[in-house]
């Protein structure tokens, strides 16, 4: 083997896992002033792709590249070698001292989205999921959501010594989560109630000036050099009763953990809300109501557990018997829709729920993730009888609830942010 002539290949394009992780820049990730890795200056871009080639193909690549790594490159190589060549190698085995260090390894010589990467293919690779059972081994860990899902379908083998670790390393993250996603998701529900209640006589404490001088501007009198408004703009008088219930039906099965992960953090935000009454409901073949733990996404996570069937037809009909008020109601079913109870039923369900007036709502995936798998020909049912079914990110979230809440057209507003919610079921 010989080394490439040409190296301005993009090393994405690279077979192998280490591909993901050949970005060894500074742990800090600021690659400004070179490439701390190599000790490369800005100007030497030849040779910090050939190093970069060499992490990614492995001491196999030693004779061909004939380049002297230096120590830190070394300790990324060896840490790169005990995932990624665990076969040749013995990989990183079932000792627990060992697979602690090589954790602290990689969140000393990688940057923390390269970290992520590695955990996420040392779970699949060598069974460290099982070894996240050990407290010593959680204290090692970088949080993130792929591993809290990971911890989630742990939960029942979560032995009494690591449980407080492992309750810990989930909050860190629902923490996060909950300072990115809490005030924007306060704000547009909030904001949505407002304009949702807006009067055209409104008490004199709720006028809104602004609005009321911009409606009346063609009754401007120079002399007076005032506006006399004939009709005023307000907030109808507002109340600490309950304006809106929110129901999140969420879908505990194995591939729903990310969005199981996010509906907890904004069950607990929007429950926090004095005028959105919200209830959280998870789901597989039996339905559990967890709407008392709702104040604490942790709490939540951990009285989840992934896996087993699902009974769609039950959850909505759970869901249906809590809606009192039908056009102040709105209904989210989170579930890719895979149903292993009668799918007729469950339909007719959807439909029940739609034509009594309140809002039902299908998230094939509340996540980050991509396009999920989903079923194709219940989307496209659920579609037709006026149930929108799409995917969703965190960001968009809160404004899907304001559109909610404010009754527009859900489909207009998936369309407007450019979200697919077409579904053409298979021949």
């Amino acid at each position: 083997m010989s080394a490439p002539d040409d190296l301005d290949l993009d090393l994405d394009v690279a077979a192998g896992g280490a591909a993901d992780v050949a970005d060894v820049g500074d742990p800090r990730g600021d690659r400004a002033g070179g490439d701390v890795a190599t000790g490369s200056a800005p100007g030497s871009d030849r040779r910090d792709r050939r190093t970069r080639w060499r992490l990614v193909l492995g001491e196999a690549a030693d004779e061909a590249f004939d380049i002297d790594l230096g120590e830190a490159d070394e300790q990324r190589d060896r840490a790169l070698g005990e995932l990624y060549d665990g076969e040749r190698r013995g990989g990183l085995g079932r000792s627990s001292p060992r697979v602690a260090r090589w954790l602290g390894d990689i969140r000393t010589y990688f940057p923390s989205s390269v970290v992520q990467v590695l955990q996420a293919d040392a779970m699949q690779r060598l069974g460290l999921a099982d070894l996240l059972l050990e407290p010593e081994m959680l204290d090692a860990v970088q949080p993130d959501i792929d591993l809290v899902s990971t911890l989630i379908g742990l939960r029942r083998a979560i032995p009494e010594r690591s449980r407080e670790t492992a309750r810990a390393v989930v909050r860190a993250v629902t923490d996060e989560l909950e300072a990115r996603l809490a005030a924007k998701t306060a704000q547009a529900v909030t904001g949505a109630l407002n304009r949702a209640s807006r009067t055209h006589r409104p008490r004199h404490g709720d006028i809104d000036w602004n609005r009321t001088l911009a409606a009346n501007l063609r009754h401007y009198q120079p002399e007076h050099r005032s506006v006399i408004p004939e009709r005023l703009v307000g907030y109808a008088r507002r109340t600490t009763q309950v304006e809106r219930r929110i129901v999140l039906c969420i879908d505990q099965s194995g591939s729903m953990a990310q969005s199981v992960v996010y509906s907890s953090v904004f069950g607990a935000v929007l429950a926090s809300l004095r005028s959105v009454d919200t209830r959280l409901v998870v789901f597989d073949t039996s339905v559990i109501d967890l709407t008392e733990d709702l104040e604490d996404p942790v709490d939540v996570l951990f009285g989840v557990q992934l896996g087993g069937g699902t009974d769609i037809n039950s959850a909505l009909a759970y869901c249906e018997s809590l809606i009192e008020q039908p056009n102040d109601t709105i209904v989210v079913l989170i579930s890719d829709l895979y149903e292993g109870g009668i799918a007729e039923e469950m339909l007719r369900r959807a439909r029940a729920i739609v034509d009594s007036g309140a809002t039902l709502i299908a998230l094939l995936a509340l996540s980050d993730a991509g396009a999920p798998s989903y079923d194709v020909e219940h989307a496209a049912a659920l579609a037709e009888i006026g149930v929108p079914a799409f995917a969703c990110t965190p960001d968009l979230f809160p404004d899907l609830m304001a559109a909610a809440i404010q009754r527009r057209d859900v489909q207009q507003w998936a369309a407007d942010n450019g979200i697919v919610t077409t579904h053409e079921p298979e021949d």
